[in-house]
Parts: C-alpha cells; structure tokens; sequence
C-alpha cells in the first residue's frame, strides 16, 4: 500500500504486552471482512483510486475503507462517526 497512509502493523508489540491480533477472536467478524477484502482486485472492480496520487497529502488506502464501510454496514452501523467510536474486536 505505497502511497497511502500506513497503519500501525498488526504484528507488532505496541507499548502494552499484547498485540492488537491478540485482542481479535479468532471467529470474529471483522477477520472475515478483512479476508474478504484482501481477496479483491479493487483496480478491475472499477475502483479508480486504487492507485496512490503522485503529489499532495496521501489518502487513505480503498482497501481499508471498503472494510470499515462493510464492516460498518453488516454491524447496522449507518453513521461513520457511531463507526469510529465503536470497538472493532466486537464478535456476534
């Protein structure tokens, strides 16, 4: 995801013991979301900002918001700022 804003790697320790994987069921929704996603070619699917801008500020990655916006709409989850308060390890 060159060109886009980077997120903090998944795998990696953060300032607590645990990993941000380690708080994530195995079973939970958001995984198959983030499968799900990863498994598309978001450029042949008519996606036509699937590649990063050559100037200015960069955006964030298609990838990442196609799962916030499925994520968000298989939860009931109409509103982005309800989305960005609520905790994304929830599992039905």
């Amino acid at each position: 995801m060159a060109g886009f804003i980077e997120g903090v790697e998944r795998s990696q320790t953060v300032l607590f013991p645990d990993r941000l994987e380690d708080w994530i069921s195995e079973d939970a929704l958001v995984r198959v979301v983030d499968l799900f996603v990863d498994e598309l070619d978001l450029a042949e699917l008519g996606f036509v900002r699937s590649a990063a801008a050559r100037t200015g500020r960069p955006g964030y990655h298609p990838a990442v918001l196609l799962k916030l916006f499925i994520y968000g709409y298989l939860n009931r989850i109409p509103s982005s700022r309800r989305l960005a308060g609520r905790p994304a390890a929830t599992s039905r």
